[in-house]
């Protein structure tokens, strides 16, 4: 399959989770290839849902309820991949209990298949982050942070390959620079590279070298900077280069009703898509494949 085969739907790129949903079913039933990729950022360990009479989110979030949505979507289409783009630690007392443990065993449970590393999930140092990746039972991807002289060498690795259903994925990560954002004694030796340059090189490595059909960068780099527009983020990265199919954002905590289309360096469309922050979110992209003609796209969202 290359390139120009698929097609990406835009599907509930917002979802609001509750404990009751829409049906998929209105879904058409197609002879194409179908993934679903599912995700999620910036959760800060907000494990409960938002309180009845808190002013922003009343009854938002909780893993229980979008344990419950992911469960959902899969008994419709079975051929799923979860990620999370970071921060996954830091914002409740949970977190300050259980130094992380509660978040990746709920992870664990929920089937995540890979997720990046976000700033906050250094705020037990590198010390903490390995003591609790025995309880993550997925990978953690990388590209641009080299800890070859600190513990995590060989634990966090640049890029995953998946295999969904014939579909080849190739699935990348990216930090955000840690000097000035990260006290230096909990990342300690972590060397820090600029984005565009790692994303490029991988990303042509994914797509010619093991022919993915789909490459995706999971981002912790920030969605855009109206302050400081020299910044990396990731609609400038989408824009400086190609080979990269969609970008899941994390780290800014921007709420997209749904995701934006960038051009690459050679024209062609890149999806870049982020969910706010806290878990209120959930984050879904469809693709469709064909292996002799384009499908026209479809969106809709699935507010529950």
């Amino acid at each position: 399959m290359k390139r120009r085969e698929f097609i990406h739907k835009t599907a509930a790129s917002s979802a609001l989770l509750g404990f009751t949903g829409a049906s998929l079913s209105s879904f058409t039933t197609l002879t194409t290839k179908h993934l679903t990729v599912l995700h999620t950022n910036d959760v800060h360990s907000y494990i409960d849902p938002f309180p009845a009479n808190h002013p922003k989110s009343p009854n938002g979030g909780g893993v229980a309820r979008r344990a419950a949505l992911i469960d959902a979507i899969r008994q419709e289409n079975s051929n799923v991949l979860l990620l999370d783009a970071g921060d996954i630690f830091q914002g409740t007392p949970y977190f300050n209990y259980y130094g992380g443990e509660l978040e990746f065993k709920l992870m664990s449970m929920m089937k995540y298949d890979l997720a990046t590393i976000g700033n906050h999930d250094f705020d037990n140092g590198i010390d903490g982050l390995l003591s609790q990746l025995p309880n993550a039972k997925f990978d953690f991807v990388c590209a641009n942070y080299d800890f070859k002289n600190t513990i995590l060498d060989g634990k966090i690795k640049p890029y995953k390959l998946f295999n969904k259903n014939g579909i080849k994925v190739g699935v990348f990560g990216l930090g955000v620079e840690l000097d000035g954002l990260v006290d230096k004694k909990n990342y300690k030796e972590t060397v820090y590279s600029s984005p565009v340059d790692v994303a490029q090189d991988l990303a042509r490595v994914l797509k010619h070298n093991y022919k993915c059909d789909i490459v995706i960068c999971l981002s912790h780099i920030g969605y855009q900077y109206k302050n400081d527009p020299d910044k990396i983020c990731d609609l400038k990265l989408a824009a400086l280069t190609h080979d990269i199919d969609l970008i899941i954002g994390g780290h800014t905590h921007t709420f997209l009703d749904k995701p934006t289309i960038v051009e690459n360096s050679k024209g062609e469309k890149v999806v870049v898509n982020q969910v706010g922050c806290y878990g209120l979110n959930l984050g879904r992209i469809d693709f469709y494949f064909d292996d002799n003609k384009p499908l026209s796209n479809k969106g809709r969202s699935i507010i529950v």
